[in-house]
């Protein structure tokens, strides 16, 4: 389906990268969601009908969502007749992990006649290719880090846990839960050094096995960086192609600045 894109605006730098890249694009986002998208036409998630038909009346064909959006808190008393319609199937959803929500959302928006579209269509660049893209190359212990850290996002799959791991001298230091990166790399940091086994260890971030990449593709940034660094980590590893780079130039200065390295594999 063509027409307009409407970008659906949570936290962070993206979709305010987008809207820049995109500026014919309708820039939506929800009541309680911070944004950084200037002029953003403001819904709630509870009017979920009065958010289709404005996408609609604006010649919107397809959709993006862009950043990071935690679970609202909802509001019964006050969902219009598209939302209670859909309630049953959403509050279900949202009783498992973010994949199958994240999934169940995009049906809706497909069963509403949208294109949903992933943040690397529409802003080309934003994910790695194969190699080492900064930093010293890692060391055969990084190297074997980084294998049981895949290893381990890859047993985890199933059950729909996270997008990110630490290992140390092949012991995991941490998995990511609902948390997020920031908790995971927060607890990692506050590891004594005897538990690596004299490793320094390595982040890997990848997408779930069978994820669908157009909502919640992995994705670091400075923040990222600034907090592997924290953990004494020796650098990042993350599934080629995969995963989004955020602010890529500063992203990239600050790896490098903190001698870390950056490598992206086929996991």
């Amino acid at each position: 389906m063509a027409g307009r894109l409407a970008i659906l605006a949570g936290s962070g730098a993206l979709p305010a990268e987008i809207a820049a890249a995109q500026p014919e694009a309708l820039c939506v986002a929800f009541d309680g969601v911070a944004h950084q998208v200037p002029g953003a036409v403001v819904h709630q998630f509870e009017a979920l009908g009065a958010v289709f038909d404005d996408l609609r009346a604006q010649g919107v064909g397809q959709v993006v969502l862009a950043g990071s959006m935690a679970r609202p808190p909802l509001d019964p008393a006050k969902f219009d007749p598209v939302m209670l319609a859909l309630a049953p199937r959403l509050l279900a959803a949202m009783q498992g992990g973010d994949d199958t929500l994240l999934r169940l959302v995009i049906t809706i928006f497909e069963e509403q006649g949208f294109d949903v579209l992933g943040a690397h269509e529409v802003l080309p660049g934003l994910t790695a290719e194969e190699g080492l893209s900064v930093g010293a190359a890692p060391t055969a212990g990084d190297l074997d880090d980084a294998d049981r850290a895949a290893d381990i996002l890859d047993a985890l799959a199933p059950v729909d846990v996270g997008q990110g791991a630490v290992v140390a001298g092949g012991l995991c230091l941490g998995i990511e839960t609902i948390q997020g990166t920031d908790a995971l790399l927060e607890f990692v940091a506050k590891t004594p050094p005897a538990l690596r086994r004299g490793a320094r260890g390595v982040f890997v971030k990848a997408a779930k096995r069978g994820q669908d990449l157009r909502v919640d593709m992995p994705a670091i940034g400075p923040d990222t960086v600034a907090r592997v660094a924290a953990a004494d980590l020796a650098g990042i590893v993350v599934q080629a192609e995969h995963v989004l780079i955020l602010e890529r130039k500063s992203t990239l200065d600050a790896i490098e600045k903190a001698g870390l390295f950056l490598l992206s594999r086929v996991l």
